[in-house]
């Protein structure tokens, strides 16, 4: 009886120091991409911690049963218990971590720092007019010409200017600009016109 009690107390020993390389690659459950630099915490073995590289894969020793803690900034810690009968001396896993969704309140950044630079500004502020003044202000004869004088012309208004243009020389593409010098009724009227103004002199007289 003490043999036998001895033999499966052995045996369990045995089985309990049982060491397995354990390897995986972590990944993200949403995206599948690979979560780098996770820290890896044996509970069962005093708390040692290892840490998988920039691809995510780890490989590290353990005992069968064993719990461990994966962990990464930005993710949940995910809670991972080995099997107790591990058949080889070797195990793979994907460990898949969930990103923490974090809901932060909305934030509005004001210009002033304290609140007597605000009350500064506040009283130094000039009150706009209400939206009728703001019109009359806007459609001024005086807030128009300004607006001619310095705003561009717009398509419209070039492409109907074009359209003038166009319209005028076609219509005068057959006609001739006469030369004024050369018609004897523009020299009649002028003599005439000089005429009249020495008479006009003459009655002043």
């Amino acid at each position: 009886m003490l043999f036998f009690v001895t033999t499966i107390f052995a045996q369990n020993m045995q089985k309990s120091n049982k060491l397995v390389q354990f390897s995986g690659i972590i990944t993200d459950t949403d995206s599948n991409s690979v979560v780098p630099y996770v820290t890896i915490t044996n509970l069962s073995n005093k708390g040692i911690k290892y840490a998988a590289n920039y691809q995510g894969y780890f490989s590290i020793i353990v005992n069968p049963g064993d719990s461990l803690i994966f962990s990464a900034i930005g993710f949940n810690n995910k809670v991972l218990v080995l099997p107790t009968e591990i058949n080889d001396f070797k195990y793979t896993e994907m460990v898949k971590m969930k990103p923490e969704t974090v809901y932060l309140k909305a934030v509005r950044i004001y210009p002033w720092a304290t609140i007597e630079e605000f009350n500064k500004d506040f009283l130094s502020m000039k009150v706009a007019d209400d939206d009728m003044a703001i019109a009359k202000k806007n459609l001024s004869p005086k807030s128009i010409q300004g607006m001619i004088l310095s705003l561009p012309r717009n398509s419209a208004e070039i492409s109907n200017s074009n359209y003038r243009y166009n319209f005028d020389r076609m219509m005068n593409v057959n006609m001739r600009q006469t030369n004024p010098l050369l018609n004897p009724f523009a020299w009649g009227k002028l003599m005439q016109q000089i005429f009249a103004g020495d008479k006009s002199r003459e009655s002043d007289k």
